[in-house]
């Protein structure tokens, strides 16, 4: 199964966190995809078969500046090919920041559901207040999406 990984990153953690996902992901017998710098032509050309999504987000409570163009050519498109795949969303955060907490993950999840992508595990919330090794700490939930995956 072929698996986009989607990443926004603020300061490079949650690149990180896909990073360390693709390679668990392969390791699983996968084939994880991940590109910081992904233009939608670029997720089509891989042509996924199941969606990962790893962003940070903003003191605002926003998507960080680089998945902002392609959650833009996302929204804008609404690829139909998309429709029924599975999909889940690991967002990274910082709980004092209250009501936007993981806002970049949360707005992700609404992406995924406008294009009838279905949620297989519910949001992952890393907490930077927490958290010192987000990677390490999303490991028994990759490890429960794979297992979901697989079906």
């Amino acid at each position: 199964m072929k698996v986009a990984i989607l990443s926004g990153s603020v300061y490079g953690t949650a690149e990180e966190v896909a990073r360390h996902a693709a390679k668990l992901l392969n390791a699983a017998g996968f084939e994880a995809w991940h590109n910081p710098r992904a233009t939608l032509a670029d997720v089509q050309a891989f042509a996924p078969e199941a969606f990962l999504a790893v962003t940070s987000t903003t003191g605002m409570g926003e998507l960080p500046d680089n998945l902002q163009p392609l959650y833009s050519a996302i929204r804008d498109q609404l690829p139909a090919a998309w429709r029924g795949l599975p999909g889940a969303v690991i967002g990274l955060g910082d709980a004092c920041y209250g009501d936007t907490y993981c806002g970049g993950g949360e707005q992700l999840r609404e992406l995924f559901a406008e294009l009838g992508v279905r949620e297989v595990l519910e949001m992952l919330r890393l907490d930077a207040s927490e958290s010192v090794t987000p990677e390490t700490d999303a490991e028994p939930w990759l490890a429960e999406l794979v297992n979901v995956l697989r079906g």
